[in-house]
């Protein structure tokens, strides 16, 4: 799999022993293309929000604090849907508190451009996204 962001290209991967049914659900969606934003509460990450979208699944090796590089997949609830990406340090959360969501893919390339792109995020706004297989 490969994650475009901002026309940088990472390589990922599912993670499908830890979380079948998100990995199932959003390839479902795929080829996927949004636009990604800095997060509000969380930290250093980027995220997708969803509104109301359900992927109709529960949670699967859920998490509050990802590592650089996972990618997380909050599957409604107390928050809207939305996907967050860790690019450093992160408490996932948002204005209703902390949330957990479903580490899903995990980036296995390019850290560092990828901290410079949330960076960007950060001061420049959003910048557009493509999840392809």
């Amino acid at each position: 799999m490969t994650i475009t962001i901002a026309g940088h290209q990472f390589d990922a991967v599912f993670e499908e022993e830890k979380s079948p049914q998100t990995c199932e659900a959003f390839r479902r969606a795929m080829t996927f293309e949004s636009e990604v934003v800095h997060v509000r509460w969380s930290g250093e990450g980027m995220w997708i929000p969803l509104g109301d979208r359900d992927f109709a699944v529960g949670y699967e090796d859920a998490t509050s604090y990802p590592v650089p590089g996972q990618v997380l997949l909050y599957p409604k609830g107390k928050s809207e849907t939305e996907i967050l990406i860790a690019y450093g340090s992160v408490h996932f959360a948002s204005k209703a508190g902390t949330l957990a969501g479903n580490h899903f893919i995990t980036i296995t390339s390019d850290l560092d451009t990828l901290r410079e792109i949330g960076i960007s995020t950060l001061w420049e706004g959003k910048k557009p996204i493509a999840f392809r297989i």
